[in-house]
């Protein structure tokens, strides 16, 4: 196949809506399992604490699947964090 993510990101088709709902889900989940990673909770201990199982965080640092925010919420609460709305860099209205 030789393409890689970069060069799937930077394909000209892509529409830029879905290039910055794919930043944000990868911004996302990567700070997830940086979070999860940094309190030293093992994908198995985090489900435990979350009431979700094993498999469906693997999915999720996976990006296997896109989370829905209740889901979100379950993981991210034991992990000592909670969403926000912020204002993007750019300061678009």
């Amino acid at each position: 196949m030789g393409s890689n993510f970069r060069d799937y990101m930077n394909n000209a088709d892509l529409s830029d809506d879905l290039r910055a709902e794919i930043e944000l889900e990868v911004e996302l989940i990567g700070k997830f399992i940086e979070a999860r990673e940094k309190k030293g909770i093992t994908q198995a201990q985090l489900a435990e604490m979350s009431g979700l199982t094993q498999s469906s965080i693997a999915r999720l640092e996976k990006m296997s699947a896109t989370p829905q925010i209740d889901t979100l919420i379950k993981v991210l609460t034991p992990l000592g964090y909670k969403l926000s709305i912020v204002p993007n860099e750019q300061g678009n209205n």
